[in-house]
C-alpha cells in the first residue's frame, strides 16, 4: 500500500489510466480480429485508424502498429 500522500494520488491516477488504456487496447484487438476474419477495404481503414490512434496515445508502440498494419494489408492483398 502507498505510504505517502503523493503515492496515494499516483495510485489513483494509475488506476484511471489503466482503465482507459485497457479499453482502447481491447477495442483495438476486436477490430484487428474482425479484420482478420473478414478482410475488406472498409475494415482495413477502420483498423488502420484504430492502430494509429493507439500508437499516438502510446497504448502500443508505433513499430508494433506498423507491423500489424503491414500484416493486415498483406492479408487483404492476398485475397
Amino acid at each position: 500500500m502507498p505510504i505517502t500522500k503523493q503515492a496515494e494520488k499516483k495510485l489513483r491516477h494509475d488506476r484511471k489510466r489503466t482503465i482507459t488504456t485497457r479499453r482502447v487496447h481491447d477495442g483495438l484487438q476486436k477490430i484487428v480480429k474482425s479484420m482478420r476474419k473478414h478482410p475488406t477495404q472498409k475494415s482495413l481503414t477502420q483498423a488502420f485508424a484504430a492502430l494509429d490512434k493507439a500508437a499516438k496515445t502510446n497504448v502500443i508502440h508505433k513499430n508494433k502498429a506498423a507491423r500489424i498494419k503491414a500484416r493486415l494489408s498483406k492479408l487483404l492483398a492476398k485475397k
